[in-house]
């Protein structure tokens, strides 16, 4: 007689090897409360508050009336393609040819592509903490092992190259570079970069995959230098990601964009072409658009940004038991929490790690972070302050009240 549960081989083995994303599963727990009638604040998500700029937008619709709406090349059109090329030129320093450039739905997509195309079963993949929460589940899923790598406050949460060094493997087939990082806001500056570029030349088997997609959300006159034009040496096996969502506020858009060797890029696409195709064909348009046109809304962007970032962090800091470190991009404050760590809240509960100090502070006082363990480092947690003024003073009033609440 069969005994076994039919539900317990219904989901593939895979699925066992990565969790829902944390920064997603806070803000659903936040509309389902929102939903429930409960004023909660949404702090958890990385999405810009500002509107798509008009000229992006005016470019979808006229490419919508135009009939642009058919499929097109499968990982981006030419045209597309060459703006990438110029941007890459341009902004970066780096040259690449048009079939060295992969388009995708989100820079997410693209990412996922070259690990998925890559790694193999017990391949490596190291990963800096704080990390994006993506990185080791996409890691995991491609059957790759996650080799996370922790960073220190004091070097600015970039990777120190002796710590690199001893972690590299011969299986090691990945080093992945978030620059600026979320959720540590760190800028890598050139002279580190350099250092992790002469650990990488002693390994040739590694390829480095350089996640900038916060590029244009640096304050403090922070310079974002591709890791491809400070190691030019290491181009046949660097792979240049970013994409529109952050700094072209466009994330609904979904569109990322990457360069790199041919080789990859043709395996990206054989890959594409069985999963979802070319990416939306107005929103190609919209991202030539974005790419080629006026840049003019990026400074004062980023002047709010900034604004914001210093009000939160100087808030954070005037509170009891946190301590936030002040980040040079992107747009989170990633805070110290190991101090409230061990605390107790009024009915008695005692806070014994960082989920449970965001779900207190979700629960009872009605706003929703990201614990750090989500990204690896434990004992903190992350805001996001892409969010409009008034709404952050809100929610700073009720964590500082939650805070204040702890015996």
């Amino acid at each position: 007689m069969l005994t076994s549960n039919p539900e317990d081989s219904f989901f593939a083995g895979r699925m066992s090897r990565f969790a829902p994303s944390a920064t997603t599963g806070m803000s659903h727990r936040a509309r389902e409360m929102r939903q429930a009638g409960i004023d909660v604040i949404g702090l958890s998500s990385g999405e810009p508050d500002f509107e798509t700029p008009a000229h992006i937008r005016e470019a979808a619709k006229v490419a919508i009336d135009a009939g642009y709406t058919k499929n097109t090349n499968i990982d981006g059109m030419p045209e597309l393609k060459e703006a990438v090329v110029r941007k890459f030129q341009r902004e970066n320093g780096i040259t690449y040819d048009p079939s060295q450039i992969s388009v995708g739905t989100g820079a997410k997509q693209v990412i996922f592509n070259a690990l998925l195309v890559t790694v193999d079963e017990g391949d490596e993949v190291i990963i800096p903490a704080p990390y994006w929460v993506s990185y080791p589940d996409m890691v995991n899923l491609a059957g790759g092992t996650p080799v996370v790598v922790p960073t220190r406050p004091d070097r600015g949460f970039v990777l120190d190259p002796e710590e690199l060094e001893r972690a590299i493997t011969l299986r090691t087939k990945w080093l992945i570079i978030n620059n600026p990082g979320n959720p540590s806001g760190a800028v890598w500056d050139s002279q580190s970069l350099r250092q992790i570029a002469d650990v990488l030349l002693r390994h040739p088997h590694v390829w480095v995959l350089t996640d900038d997609i916060y590029e244009h959300l640096v304050y403090d006159n922070a310079v974002v230098t591709a890791f491809a034009a400070i190691a030019p040496e290491l181009m046949d096996r660097v792979l240049t990601v970013n994409g529109l969502s952050k700094g072209y506020c466009m994330t609904g858009w979904r569109i990322g964009f990457a360069g790199g060797p041919k080789r990859l890029i043709d395996g990206m696409r054989k890959l594409q072409s069985q999963s979802t195709s070319n990416p939306n064909t107005v929103a190609q348009h919209a991202a030539l658009a974005a790419l080629d046109g006026p840049k003019d809304f990026m400074a004062p962007n980023r002047a709010r940004f900034k604004a914001r970032r210093d009000s939160v962090v100087e808030r954070i800091n005037a509170m009891p038991r946190l301590a936030c470190r002040t980040p040079r991009g992107a747009f989170y404050a990633f805070a110290d929490c190991s101090g409230a760590v061990g605390s107790k809240t009024t009915s008695g509960q005692r806070i014994t790690t960082d989920m449970e100090l965001c779900e207190y502070i979700l629960n009872e006082h009605h706003v929703a972070m990201v614990p750090g363990s989500a990204f690896g480092t434990p004992d903190h947690f992350r805001l996001s302050y892409a969010t409009s003024e008034d709404v952050l003073e809100k929610a700073c009033d009720r964590i500082d009240a939650a805070m204040r609440a702890l015996s």
